[in-house]
């Protein structure tokens, strides 16, 4: 005896082409993101303004000097993923990565 199959019509979805787009600040950076930039520039922002000896200027200058490309590498993070996810990840690759070593030549038959 054959079994028949039903055969179930295509559907067709409409896909917005800002799908993507959610769970991101502005479109473009994770949430994630944003946060651990601002647990690394706040502090940094802090300590260069109140101990930095320079008048105002130098002052501002210097701490947009550090602060820009620090607030930048936490939005970006490495390798599109974010900062604690890939220092997480590294550190279970050196807390498990191994030495081989080279004892002699392989046995073929």
């Amino acid at each position: 005896m054959k079994r028949r199959m039903k055969h179930v019509d295509n559907e067709a979805y409409h896909i917005p082409s800002n799908y993507t787009n959610a769970g991101r600040l502005m479109g473009l950076f994770e949430i994630r993101n944003v946060v651990e930039m601002a647990l690394m520039v706040v502090p940094a922002l802090f300590l260069c303004l109140y101990f930095l000896p320079l008048a105002l200027t130098p002052k501002l200058i210097v701490t947009l000097t550090v602060i820009v490309p620090l607030g930048g590498f936490g939005l970006i993070g490495v390798n599109d993923d974010s900062l604690s996810r890939w220092l997480t990840s590294w550190w279970r690759w050196r807390k498990n990565r191994r030495v081989l070593a080279y004892r002699g030549e392989a046995v073929t038959k």
